[in-house]
């Protein structure tokens, strides 16, 4: 068994994307071989919103919200105790996108609609494993180069 990631759309993409793909790569890129599963919720502003102040009291949109299951420092390994014991996998915890938040920040920087989905994904994944940037110090720093890292590996150059 791998991991396993669970896409649920609230707002249906007028084309598919590949949300496990991104994360699979992410989760590769950073060495994570414990078996994993990543919940991800697709919506629109409205939704995202709707979340960002139901759970932590932002009254705005926003692009896309990440609820790790775990306090983790970047780079940590998972611990196997951490396994759901009916299923095996460890839960990492949740993202949310708002596709129409990745709509409008692809086309104001120039690239795709999909581009700015896989870097989004990239991002909240690299969240979920414990990465921050909330100050300009070493952890944005290194955070960027991780994204930037897998995003290579997706091919999805800047």
């Amino acid at each position: 068994m791998g991991h396993e990631i669970l896409v649920s759309y609230e707002a249906p993409p007028e084309e598919e994307y590949p949300f496990s793909a991104w994360i699979l790569a992410a989760l590769r890129e950073q060495g994570v071989c414990d078996k994993c599963e990543v919940n991800v919720l697709v919506t629109d502003d409205a939704g995202i919103h709707r979340i960002n102040l139901e759970m932590r009291d932002v009254d705005k949109p926003t692009d896309v919200l990440s609820f790790p299951m775990f306090e983790l420092q970047p780079g940590q390994p998972l611990s196997a105790d951490w396994a759901d014991p009916d299923t095996g996998l460890i839960p990492l915890g949740d993202m949310v996108l708002s596709l129409e938040r990745a709509a409008a920040q692809g086309a104001e920087y120039g690239h795709s609609t999909k581009r700015e989905l896989a870097y989004l994904t990239v991002h909240s994944v690299l969240h979920l494993l414990g990465y921050d940037h909330l100050d300009e110090g070493e952890e944005k720093h290194t955070m960027r180069a991780r994204e930037k890292a897998i995003m290579r590996s997706l091919g999805c150059e800047e």
